[in-house]
């Protein structure tokens, strides 16, 4: 039986492409969108493609829709949908981080429990969360995005284990900095902020994604075979060039001192008012 694949997230960014990619293997694809504009948008892009997929409104923040969501019956389900709140820890309003985590965390997992009670039933399924290297490691600004991430993370790493016995798969797909336009809207978000810009500590105008941005191919390809279980790690990063830099940043962490560059601006914070935003490796 060919399997059906859920992906939320699926209007831009990794989603979209992975939906189309999927759909043109001959899966059985629900692509799950946050508006009703982008359910036209992706139609359009699927006919371009000469590929079928089942398009819905599903905002993962909204109870509705995530109920509707289970009457699917669903074999494999990414957890794509996400946002990111850009700005210091000191400054992002108490409203913005709120929806991060509401979105990147509180929606994912609630929209999981219901799909998770048919995968029991059946014995078999796969969950893959799409997590990103701020869920291992953290970026200044990023904090926000950072920690949903790695609550994600710890969620992924814990259902893992809770659902082994009924024969559910999970796995993490990690990608690092990539030129989707997603990490520089990051850097973007403060636009919209209601709060007083005198105090804030920092000048955003003048900050951006500290970062250069990799092509997301490998993204797409390794998303693909964790979903079709060509991969079977349960962790997956990409690039695979960083594996090695982030296991480094981990075990830093080990051996920081918190009196270590007090007093100076942090290289990676002075990288962020240097590089130009979409900057490519």
């Amino acid at each position: 039986m060919v399997a059906t694949i859920l992906i939320t997230g699926a209007g831009t960014g990794f989603g979209h492409e992975v939906a189309l990619r999927l759909a043109a293997k001959g899966f059985n694809v629900i692509a799950g969108v946050e508006i009703a504009s982008q359910v036209y948008a992706l139609s359009e892009a699927a006919k371009k493609r000469g590929v079928d997929l089942q398009i819905e409104k599903l905002d993962v923040t909204c109870e509705g829709d995530r109920l509707k969501a289970a009457q699917w019956d669903v074999d494999i389900l990414l957890n794509n949908a996400g946002i990111s709140e850009g700005g210091a820890v000191a400054d992002i309003p108490a409203a913005n981080l709120r929806r991060q985590y509401e979105v990147n965390i509180i929606g994912p997992v609630l929209l999981t429990q219901l799909l998770l009670r048919k995968m029991v039933e059946k014995k078999k399924g796969r969950i893959v969360f799409m997590s990103s290297v701020a869920g291992l490691t953290t970026d200044p600004f990023s904090g926000a995005y950072s920690s949903s991430k790695h609550a994600i993370e710890a969620i992924a790493s814990a259902l893992s284990q809770e659902v082994k016995e009924f024969g559910i798969e999970v796995a993490t797909v990690n990608p690092g900095p990539f030129l989707t336009g997603f990490n520089d809207r990051m850097f973007e978000s403060w636009k919209s902020w209601v709060d007083d810009p005198t105090k804030r500590l920092f000048d955003y105008e003048n900050i951006a994604f500290p970062h250069e941005q990799y092509d997301p191919e490998p993204v797409f390809e390794t998303t693909i075979g964790v979903l079709t279980g060509e991969i079977e790690n349960y962790r997956n990063v990409e690039p695979k060039e960083i594996i090695g830099q982030q296991k480094e940043q981990l075990e830093a962490v080990w051996s920081q001192k918190v009196t270590e560059g007090l007093g100076k601006r942090p290289a990676l914070v002075q990288k962020a008012y240097d590089i130009k935003p979409g900057t490519p490796i």
